[in-house]
């Protein structure tokens, strides 16, 4: 039996959509190419195969993604990982928070973070540099947008450079949209 999950955990739940995801062995071949699969590409995920219904947008959407969480320069794979953890909360996507919890945790062996965040919420209280980031996804994140200059000038405080904030900036705008989009779509469950 499927069970709805409803609180934060590093434990990442199956997402299940509510509509049929695209069958790869019968995608069209814009499909296809929008989930760039190759014959011996195997790990396609059924959010991938949900979003493959509107291939343009998802062939936008995947390099795009890409991009912006897993850049060479500006801020910490770490620190990405972060700010979307952050905008997760903010949305209450249990599965998105679960995802990139555990790869803040892999990118910084930092579980005491995401403990504290996933017990106090948006009141967790953390070190001066992870709270500069946490704070400002998280106003970022909300609708509309609590971000102020108070808030970037904090990042700035705790040496963020320019490119930095825009990356974090990034990070929480497109899971500020991906955790939209997961709940209309689907919703995470526990087998």
């Amino acid at each position: 039996m499927s069970e709805v999950v409803h609180r934060f955990t590093t434990l990442v739940p199956r997402w299940q959509p509510y509509v049929v995801p695209v069958d790869l062995a019968t995608a069209t071949q814009e499909q296809r190419e929008a989930m760039q699969v190759t014959p011996s590409n195997k790990g396609i995920s059924t959010y991938v195969l949900t979003l493959a219904h509107d291939p343009e947008s998802l062939a936008v959407r995947s390099p795009l993604f890409n991009l912006i969480m897993y850049g060479k320069d500006g801020l910490s794979p770490g620190e990405r990982e972060l700010g979307a953890t952050a905008a997760s909360v903010v949305n209450h996507c249990v599965y998105c928070a679960a995802v990139h919890a555990s790869r803040f945790i892999s990118h910084t062996k930092r579980e005491d973070v995401i403990n504290t965040i996933f017990t106090d919420g948006l009141d967790a209280e953390l070190d001066e540099h992870l709270q500069s980031i946490f704070d400002f996804s998280a106003h970022l994140s909300t609708t509309p947008p609590q971000a102020t200059q108070a808030d970037a000038q904090a990042l700035a405080d705790v040496g963020l450079s320019e490119l930095e904030s825009l990356d974090l900036v990034l990070s929480s705008a497109i899971f500020g949209w991906a955790n939209r989009l997961m709940h209309t779509l689907g919703e995470p469950i526990k087998d």
